[in-house]
């Protein structure tokens, strides 16, 4: 494999977003619903967290959801930005990432790119300019709300830097597995509109059965792993081994790109 045929697979993914309007209006559309998200839900919420009033009725509602860890931090931005990031964000990269090989093998674009490189950099290059494209974005929304932090208690940007910064790594781990369930999907699907009805078929349809047959018949339980996003109620309450989880989208995208590269070797062009 050549890296830096991979690399600009990568950086071609990066252009389309951040070098053309298309990209631009996108990335603005982005920012002002994160914008809103952050004015309204997160702002106004601080002061529900830090009131008196509610302060033993919050703790205990989060000890027993398992959020204790979370109410006790004084950085209560970051805490509820990770909270509604953890479980938006994987989502938001199913639709994000919907367009990888599809619309190339469509235009036969695929075929003449491989005349000069190997499937698999194709492949792995599309995936990590994705990839690439999402830590921007989480970036984005992780420095918004350190900012609206300081404003708020300038103190508290120095403790926050480093729960930003896990914040940023933790979500962008978390979507692996989504952005690599859909260079799967780019395969089987013949177009990124298709790639996404069926990545929601599988979440609400195929990901309930398997959660059913582990709950019906526990020997069976090991079956969820293979739903992305199965790690994330290890991890939102920040515990201790929460680290050992992220193990687990990690393997999962792994694995998924293995039965991409497999089905894009085998398949006609």
């Amino acid at each position: 494999m050549n890296l830096n045929r991979t690399w600009l697979y990568s950086q071609f993914e990066l252009t389309r977003l951040f070098a053309t309007k298309r990209g631009w209006l996108a990335v603005t559309a982005f920012s002002l619903v994160w914008f809103m998200v952050l004015r309204y839900p997160i702002y106004n919420a601080v002061p529900f967290l830090n009131s008196s009033e509610f302060e033993g009725f919050v703790s205990q509602l989060a000890g027993t959801v398992g959020l204790y860890n979370l109410v006790s931090w004084p950085e209560a931005e970051l805490a509820i930005f990770w909270v509604i990031a953890l479980f938006t964000f994987p989502m938001f990269s199913v639709f994000v990432t919907a367009d990888q090989t599809v619309e190339d093998r469509n235009r036969g674009t695929v075929r003449f790119l491989t005349l000069r490189s190997t499937r698999f950099e194709l492949l792995l290059g599309r995936f990590f300019g994705q990839v690439l494209i999402l830590a921007a974005l989480i970036g984005l929304v992780c420095v918004a709300t350190l900012a609206m932090m300081g404003m708020r208690e300038l103190d508290l940007v120095s403790s926050g830097l480093p729960k930003t910064l896990a914040i940023w790594a933790k979500l962008l781990i978390t979507c692996l597995p989504f952005i690599a369930l859909m260079s799967l999907l780019n395969l089987v699907t013949n177009s990124a509109r298709m790639s996404i009805v069926f990545a929601i078929l599988f979440f609400t349809i195929i990901a309930s059965v398997i959660t059913y047959i582990g709950d019906v018949y526990p020997m069976f339980a090991f079956l969820n792993y293979v739903i992305p996003g199965h790690h994330i109620a290890d991890v939102t309450g920040w515990q201790n081994n929460s680290n050992l989880s992220l193990l687990i989208p990690i393997i999962q995208a792994i694995a998924l790109l293995g039965v991409s590269q497999f089905i894009l070797r085998e398949r006609d062009l």
